[in-house]
């Protein structure tokens, strides 16, 4: 059922009238004795998802009993990170997620399924897994908030992911990034169904229908302007049309096709958003369809202290390394690590520039030389690249440096997906 739909391209709905439309879906819902809120986590600051939970608590107050970040494989969230992203809403009522632990498997997606969307490349089920907190009787409402954002194991982020993903557990995290890897990134970002969103599809059909979630997504995209970010969409429904046309409206939004493929691309990673290779690896993903062929991907990396949000996979990414395609299934088809944690196998190929083009990671002092070069990446000086490179001389998009030298600039590479017309085809 889908509740609420409004958005397009030139829309900035206020915080006045996002208040306004969640009370409209809310009066219309009737009164509500439980309520559990499922935003994401710091790494999606920009996704407007904090300020709407700050209405939900407004809304619900004490029926508001639970706020748990969808965390996925990342670190718990800091007081500090808490209070800058959801405000005023009161700090006992969150919970942290823990995605080894304190999942149940709600089901399993049959063999014969994977191995069809999968092309025949995979045989293995796949395990529907949930934090056991949703499946507590006495909640009527479960609301999962977060931002339609092209995605590079999915396609299109949010939805289902913030469920089976994001309150997830550890082997369907693993499986569900492990069939994205193997299908071939390329194919499927940017697009609202795709092998992993069918088999999550088939997993809400068959496995949580009963459960009460109703999903809260948002499309925004950064006015180069001004500087801010805009929402250009709401969408609030139950099932997957509310997250199509919240996906369509993402595509019009967050997509820049640039008209000739990029020789150097230089990437800022914002240091409150991006602290691991994991994440910062954004990077590599979304720009991946835009570079040239011998190209050079330079990321400036300040706040780069380690490889994996998880101990464990950034140990795993330490010894394996961004290798290429070929190199990680081979150590993933020797090795019960990798096996064990196909998550981390499908990072490795998503980090990979296949041999393609290059990538030369800049970090600041809490990452060595011998590090970033442990892990197959080029290592750069980061004061040298933002000497010769000053981020705040130049602007979003194509520039012309002093030098006379052509460079395409990007100061948040989880904000979009850019491409060249040859390498997205339909």
């Amino acid at each position: 059922m889908l509740y609420y739909a409004r958005g397009s391209k030139t829309d900035n709905i206020t915080p006045d009238e996002v208040r306004a439309i969640l009370k409209e879906v809310f009066d219309k819902m009737g009164p509500k004795n439980r309520v559990v809120a499922l935003p994401p986590d710091f790494t999606r600051f920009n996704s407007y998802a904090g300020p709407i939970t700050e209405m939900v608590y407004d809304y619900f107050q004490d029926k508001l009993t639970d706020v748990m970040p969808a965390l996925g494989t990342h670190t718990p969230m800091t007081e500090e990170q808490i209070k800058t992203m959801f405000g005023h809403t009161p700090r006992e009522i969150f919970r942290v997620h823990d995605w080894r632990n304190d999942v149940v498997t709600v089901g399993e997606v049959p063999v014969e399924y994977v191995e069809k969307v999968s092309e025949g490349k995979l045989h293995y089920t796949w395990p529907a897994q949930v934090n056991k907190m949703l499946l507590e009787k006495d909640i009527d409402l479960i609301l999962s908030i977060g931002q339609v954002v092209p995605h590079e194991v999915i396609g299109m982020a949010n939805y289902t992911k913030n469920i089976f993903v994001g309150v997830g557990g550890n082997l369907g995290i693993n499986r569900s990034h492990f069939i994205g890897a193997v299908y071939g990134m390329e194919r499927l970002m940017g697009r609202a169904k795709s092998p992993v969103r069918d088999v999550m599809e088939y997993a809400r059909q068959n496995f949580i229908k009963d459960l009460p979630i109703v999903y809260i997504q948002t499309v925004l995209a950064k006015n180069y302007e001004t500087g801010k970010m805009e929402l250009k969409g709401i969408f609030i429904g139950d099932d997957f049309e509310c997250f199509q046309k919240a996906a369509d409206l993402s595509l019009e939004t967050n997509f820049i096709m640039v008209e000739k493929p990029i020789k150097k691309c230089i990437v800022y990673l914002d240091p409150e958003e991006f602290k691991s290779t994991w994440l910062g690896n954004k990077a590599v993903y979304r720009t991946r369809m835009a570079l040239a062929d011998d190209g050079d991907l330079i990321i400036l990396a300040p706040a780069l202290r380690e490889f994996g949000e998880d101990a464990a996979i950034d140990k795993l990414i330490r010894k394996y390394g961004y290798k290429g395609t070929p190199k990680i299934l081979k150590d993933t088809d020797e090795n019960a690590d990798l096996q064990e944690n196909l998550g981390a196998s499908a990072h490795l190929i998503h980090g990979s520039s296949e041999g393609r083009f290059r990538i030369t990671y800049c970090p600041g002092p809490a990452m060595s030389r011998e590090e970033i070069e442990g892990v197959g990446f080029i290592y750069g000086d980061l004061n040298e690249m933002l000497a010769k490179y000053p981020i705040d001389k130049m602007k979003d998009g194509w520039n012309t440096l002093p030098s006379g030298e052509e460079v395409y600039y990007i100061s948040n590479p989880a904000l979009g997906l850019w491409a060249h017309p040859d390498r997205f085809k339909d």
